[in-house]
């Protein structure tokens, strides 16, 4: 799903960067036996079905037939198809052609460094941010989204120290309010993804760029699997997903399915994996998703083949009847 053309997966092996962590995690307690918890939301809220999505390997470059072949795979949600600004006939028709078949736009990604240290290739990449959030509008996609930026000067999304400091902080919320006030959607919503080494790194994190954004167009993009950096947060995902529905849930507009697992090494290194062979709560992750208020979709991503995904998608759907959630 990356603009460039190829997969974060193939960028994160390309150039050796791995899901290491352990400076960075927010402490912890670490229990002796981790107990899945539920949260009173959980019980008393009314559920709805969940918009599922995913890639459609060898889709067809007709927005009407690619929306057809969506619900054929079991999808309501898709990522956006490749599509220009100033291209008004393609928007249009993916617009007309998604919704003509109840497939919902959940994102349209654009993967660039909003702060490269160059002045001219941060220039062309806000501007590449403020066209897909125009985009975004234009074919009604619940967001635009990117990660906030690095100051890594060798790898565009690596970590840094500064990743975590004020300074970036100050920058990612003054290029948030210039990408939406250039836009001004009324539906589409400009969210950051959550990263493991860089801001926002935890729902509270995000939620204080919310405040400090203060724009209703910036919303949440929920990628849980980003959050786990440390043993703490790996072994308590539960209550790091609760924590961030509670937080962050009336401003989720869009989540990511995937899942993690830890490979034993001489340091910690967790790597994705196709769902249900890592360790992420999905029984709580659907639950508390068919509790949001509104229609959010969840979309599977960084897999490597078809197969993969249907398999993931069968995982789905049988832990949500087993929690009682639908996707239909």
């Amino acid at each position: 799903m990356a603009s460039s053309g190829f997969s974060r997966r193939t960028f994160l092996r390309s150039t050796g960067v791995a899901l290491t962590a352990g400076t960075f995690c927010r402490a912890m307690a670490v229990p002796s036996v981790i107990v899945a918890e539920s949260s009173a939301p959980q019980a008393s809220a009314p559920r709805h079905p969940i918009r599922l999505g995913g890639p459609i390997f060898g889709g067809s470059s007709d927005p009407e037939e690619l929306a057809r072949q969506h619900r054929a795979e079991g999808y309501r949600a898709a990522y956006c198809p490749g599509v220009k600004l100033d291209d008004r006939e393609r928007l249009r028709a993916i617009r007309e052609g998604f919704a003509k078949n109840d497939v919902v736009i959940a994102e349209v990604g654009v993967w660039c460094n909003l702060l490269d240290a160059r002045p001219d290739v941060r220039a062309q990449n806000l501007q590449r941010v403020i066209d897909g959030l125009a985009i975004a509008e234009e074919v009604n996609a619940r967001c635009c989204v990117n990660i906030a930026g690095s100051f890594n000067p060798d790898v565009w999304f690596g970590p840094h120290p500064k990743n975590l400091s004020e300074e970036f902080f100050d920058a990612v919320v003054e290029n948030a309010r210039k990408i939406i006030d250039a836009v001004k959607p009324k539906r589409a919503k400009l969210c950051y993804e959550m990263m493991g080494w860089a801001l926002p790194d935890s729902a509270d994190s995000y939620l204080r760029m919310i405040k400090a954004v203060d724009r209703d167009a910036f919303g949440v993009h929920l990628d849980p699997c980003n959050l786990i950096n440390c043993p703490e947060r790996f072994y308590n995902n539960t209550a790091l997903l609760n924590e961030c529905f509670d937080k962050l849930g009336p401003w989720i507009v869009s989540c990511h399915a995937k899942d993690l697992k830890w490979e034993v090494e001489m340091n910690i290194h967790f790597v994705e994996v196709p769902l249900g062979q890592g360790a992420l709560d999905y029984r709580t992750y659907l639950t508390r998703l068919a509790t949001l208020p509104g229609d959010v979709p969840l979309m599977m991503e960084h897999m490597r083949s078809a197969e993969e995904y249907r398999n993931s998608q069968k995982y789905l759907r049988q832990v949500a009847q087993e929690v009682g959630v639908s996707f239909d």
